[in-house]
């Protein structure tokens, strides 16, 4: 079964039995327990970006007028049976709880719903509906607006505030030394994503190998973020391009993973010399940053010790376009509306949990390598699907894959009480490949920036 969203778990000290790391078999374990044979769940991750009516961003803390994060918080748990739960004791709310979904928050109060494991991409459509509804009916969310966009498309750096989690402090310091776009990628990107079981190594290493060549495309398919700060920024995928300016210890496509032959321990030895943002024991909070995990593993800090939750911790803070720990995280796509980010689950699974769908990635473009993809990614921020492939575009390689990931879904039969299978959920993005346009120039389409009603038509256009 497919772990929880990955959500970002309140830290807490390991119990006193917790067995001190000290090899990297022990590392493997966290990955070996979580091999799920028969599995095949998926859970999202939705970012959103919120605005008021004005175009002012929500804030965590309340303002005269306007309730922030807090309020929605409390008033969630009290009308829908949310647990609030804190990242230190004592501390304030950062997370909500319920059964095996949660709602988390990124640094600038991006508001994030990280679901349950689930069956089929009907279900994630049908749990996206709910959290909406949810949203929609509260007090504290009158004249706010949830946006699916992958930029905030209006506030600078100076409009927002800082949601107060423990780590965030020190992220805030290390990570505009190691690539331009740090805060930015911190506190004005979004982004929706998807978690997917894997059976054992070999079955790991495929996915994440076909994931981070597919991840090009569906970043392109999806692209999101056309704005900046109220104008066109030039751009088709603006959350793609701070990516290309992040901390290169941490993100990116992984060139040692495109290796039919790579392995976990290729993963885990990537992840263990990355250097680590906080070690954390109940309240007591140790900058980490001139450490790598290996390092910590041999030396300690503080006088503790390396320990499981640690590493897992720690794989939670690596950043590449396709993320391994106890579930495959695929990262690829900026926040789009509930249809779009349901279309991009339909895809994943079909691609995912199908073999045929894995060969035709290794063919046609594993097979290019990871300096040809990398070489590309400029590109398809700047031109989406219109981005140049062989004699024609991303637009054209999306048309010849499509209809396998459509056989690939309608294998896997999954469907809805209405009949349909997830073919149905994949519409959306079949409509944007046969126009060759992303989801942004689709939802855009005849918009401008320059119109007296450009705000409230954009708020509209962009509604989760």
């Amino acid at each position: 079964m497919v772990a929880p969203a990955m959500p970002t778990q309140p830290d807490s000290a390991p119990s006193p039995e917790a067995e001190t790391l000290v090899s990297e078999e022990a590392l493997f374990e966290l990955f070996a327990n979580a091999f799920r044979p028969d599995g095949r769940l998926v859970g999202i991750e939705s970012e959103k970006v919120a605005l008021y009516s004005d175009g002012a961003p929500l804030h965590y803390a309340d303002a005269p007028g306007r309730p922030g994060v807090a309020a929605i918080f409390a008033e969630l748990a009290a009308r829908y049976g949310w647990s609030p739960e804190a990242d230190k004791p004592g501390g304030p709310a950062l997370m909500l709880v319920r059964g095996r979904a949660n709602i988390t928050l990124e640094p600038g109060s991006q508001f994030e719903l990280s679901g349950s494991p689930l069956g089929s991409a009907h279900h994630v459509r049908a749990e996206l509906d709910a959290h909406a509804a949810e949203l929609a009916s509260l007090e504290s969310t009158a004249g706010l607006h949830f946006l699916g966009v992958g930029f905030h498309p209006y506030a600078k750096q100076s409009d927002l505030d800082w949601v107060p989690k423990s780590r965030y402090p020190i992220m805030r310091e290390y990570l505009p030394t190691r690539g331009a776009s740090g805060l930015d990628m911190m506190r004005r990107t979004a982004t929706v994503q998807a978690n997917f079981d894997f059976g054992s190594e070999r079955d790991a290493m495929r996915k994440l190998r076909c994931g981070l060549a597919l991840s090009p495309m569906v970043s392109a398919l999806f692209a999101n973020s056309p704005l900046v700060e109220g104008a066109w920024s030039g751009l088709r995928a603006r959350r793609l391009a701070v990516w290309l300016e992040m901390d290169p210890d941490r993100s990116g496509l992984l060139p040692f993973a495109w290796s039919r032959d790579a392995s976990l321990g290729d993963y885990i030895r990537w992840a263990k010399r990355a250097p680590m943002f906080i070690v954390k024991r109940g309240a007591e909070v140790l900058p980490a940053t001139h450490l790598s995990f290996e390092r910590f593993m041999a030396e300690g800090l503080g006088g503790h010790r390396a320990v499981a939750s640690d590493w897992e911790s720690h794989l939670k803070t690596m950043f590449p376009e396709v993320r391994l720990a106890r579930t495959l995280e695929v990262r690829g796509a900026d926040s789009a509306p509930r249809a779009y980010a349901t279309a991009m689950v339909a895809l994943w699974l079909g691609v995912l949990y199908d073999d045929d769908c894995l060969d035709w990635i290794d063919t046609h473009l594993v097979s290019r390598g990871y300096a040809f993809w990398q070489g590309l990614r400029p590109e398809i921020a700047a031109r989406a699907l219109a981005t140049r492939f062989d004699d024609g575009t991303l637009g054209d390689v999306w048309a010849r894959f499509l209809p396998v990931v459509e056989a690939a879904l309608a294998r896997r039969n999954k469907r809805d009480l209405g009949g349909l299978d997830e073919r149905s959920l994949l519409a959306p993005a079949a409509d944007l490949i046969e126009r060759r346009q992303s989801v942004g120039e689709r939802l855009l389409e005849g918009w401008s920036p320059e119109r007296p009603s450009a705000l409230s038509e954009f708020l509209r256009r962009m509604a989760f």
